[in-house]
């Protein structure tokens, strides 16, 4: 299924990586459970799930733009096995996610659905489809 402007099938993708970040911070307990978590306590947790088997010989760059108080710029450029993770812009993002600080960790926390944050306009995926699904791979 694929909208005009091809944004639908990246929402699955979205959808399934936010669902797998909330087993991450589950899992890690970085912001299992806790109302007052941040955007960079949600990245740090990735850190723990990352599959560097799974991201061989993939080229891929997420950018995460997220407003609010706690808001601000992440990305994670993976490269062949390896990955870097940092504040602020990265250069060419593969996909670009656009949403709050707040709706970002109530999704990752598994308190917001995807779904619903993409169809209501809070969650925005800008990118390829095929390096949004990826990431899912990737930090499971």
């Amino acid at each position: 299924m694929k909208s005009r402007n091809g944004y639908l099938p990246l929402a699955i993708a979205a959808i399934l990586m936010v669902v797998s970040l909330g087993a991450t911070s589950a899992a890690t307990g970085a912001s299992a459970g806790k109302v007052d978590s941040t955007p960079q306590e949600v990245f740090d947790s990735m850190r723990s799930s990352f599959q560097p088997a799974r991201a061989k010989g993939v080229h891929a760059r997420y950018q995460w733009e997220l407003s609010g108080p706690n808001g601000g710029e992440w990305w994670i450029d993976v490269n062949d096995g390896t990955y870097k993770m940092g504040k602020g812009k990265i250069d060419n993002p593969g996909v670009t996610f656009i949403t709050s600080d707040q709706d970002w960790v109530a999704m990752s926390n598994g308190k917001l659905k995807g779904t619903w944050a993409f169809m209501t306009g809070r969650l925005k995926v800008r990118g390829s489809q095929a390096v949004a699904r990826k990431l899912n791979e990737i930090f499971p």
